[in-house]
């Protein structure tokens, strides 16, 4: 009598089963790239940050720059050094938002516009890695909170304005420094004035604070601002940026990664080892959540052709096929084992299985320690090879 052709099952991935795994990546995709099209589309609006005289954000500095053009002030707003030493001359005022930002090479380029255009500069916030550059003679202490502080001096445009929000940096002058020292804090002050020769001075603000547009109408805040910045009838409006080209001479360039790095905000790198923490703990959390398997009996009578082809499916999903080929070997050896003489309890130790098996069968041609005791199939046509193996092994025993 003819045997029944034995069925097989492709192992090819259709497209549906391709969709079916990559329709998750897929849609983590398209959430991300709609994500960066939302902010690009919000930040490409009227939002130019912090300081930027065209801003109207809470810390942008719209509002100054719009009272200083009623009071008759031009703005020009440079962006990159040469943009700012270029439109400085004697009748500017030059304000530098972020001089710490600049490189040694570029200070000193500033130094020399400073000392040869005979101008006004406000630098805000300056610190300790450009105050010796900048304002030679004047180092930084430690920083303290923004409050609103009194001017305790005699500068004309402090005692007009009064008391203003002022803090950040605080100063250390040397005692042979012409200096006006104003809104101290702790003893030290928040600005400094130091003249230079001609009609030339440089102020240092500890803090930008008074710019920003949610502080403007506080105290004498725009009192202070508009007296400071609106002296002489042009403003140079420097905001220094990182594309700066000046900026990349004391760059090295064999230190890519640490100039990557550099660029990255705190906030950030902070940000990502929170969500790794997170992460982490979540996954602990699941594991623990889940616990251990469980033995459950199948609260309806399932037919063995379905569990055993369901059960497979999970596998082949998982791609476990260490689990399946062990879990067939399993089950070959606990069958074959009584009809070799074989105590249950021995059946899957190859020193009492293999000697009992190749008694029964001397002349077989598999190698029974490779098929039951083997290494884990390398592929799933190996694995269905080593199921059809078995099974033809198992009967082999029962019919000799």
């Amino acid at each position: 009598m003819s045997r029944p052709a034995t069925s097989t099952t492709s192992t090819a991935l259709s497209p549906r089963r391709l969709w079916n795994r990559a329709r998750g990546a897929a849609l983590v995709l398209a959430l991300v790239l709609i994500g960066g099209i939302v902010l690009a589309t919000m930040r490409s609006t009227g939002s130019h940050g912090a300081l930027d005289p065209r801003s109207a954000d809470p810390h942008g500095s719209r509002a100054v720059a719009e009272l200083l053009k009623a009071r008759g002030v031009t703005i020009t707003l440079a962006t990159t050094l040469d943009e700012a030493t270029a439109a400085t001359d004697t009748a500017s005022t030059l304000l530098v938002t972020a001089p710490d930002l600049l490189t040694e090479t570029q200070q000193s380029t500033l130094r020399r516009s400073i000392t040869g255009s005979a101008a006004r500069t406000v630098l805000l916030g300056a610190g300790s890695p450009s105050l010796p550059t900048l304002a030679p003679g004047v180092t930084a202490a430690t920083s303290t909170p923004v409050e609103n502080r009194s001017p305790s001096c005699t500068l004309e445009a402090a005692t007009r304005a009064g008391s203003v929000d002022l803090g950040g940096e605080r100063y250390l002058t040397a005692p042979a420094t012409a200096a006006e020292a104003c809104y101290p804090a702790d003893g030290l002050p928040s600005l400094v004035r130091l003249p230079g020769p001609d009609a030339t001075d440089t102020v240092l603000l500890g803090s930008p604070d008074i710019l920003h547009n949610n502080r403007l109408d506080q105290q004498g805040n725009a009192s202070l601002a508009l007296q400071l910045l609106g002296s002489r009838p042009h403003l140079v409006w420097y905001l220094p940026s990182l594309s700066d080209a000046s900026g990349t001479a004391d760059a090295p360039d064999d230190d890519t990664t640490g100039n990557f790095l550099a660029l990255i905000p705190s906030g950030w790198l902070w940000g990502t080892l929170q969500l790794a923490i997170a992460a982490l703990l979540a996954a602990i959390w699941r594991g623990r959540r889940l616990g251990p398997l469980v033995t459950e009996r199948l609260p309806v009578a399932v037919r063995a052709s379905e569990a055993t082809e369901g059960r497979a499916r999970l596998y082949r999903k998982a791609n476990a096929r260490d689990r399946a080929a062990s879990v067939l070997r399993t089950a070959t050896r606990t069958r074959i084992a009584p009809a070799l003489g074989v105590p249950l309890r021995d059946a899957h130790s190859p020193e009492r299985l293999l000697p009992a098996l190749s008694a029964r069968l001397p002349e077989t041609t598999a190698d029974p320690r490779n098929l039951l005791f083997g290494p884990t199939p390398a592929d799933d046509t190996t694995l269905i090879r080593l199921a059809d193996q078995l099974d033809a092994l198992e009967r082999e025993v029962r019919t000799s």
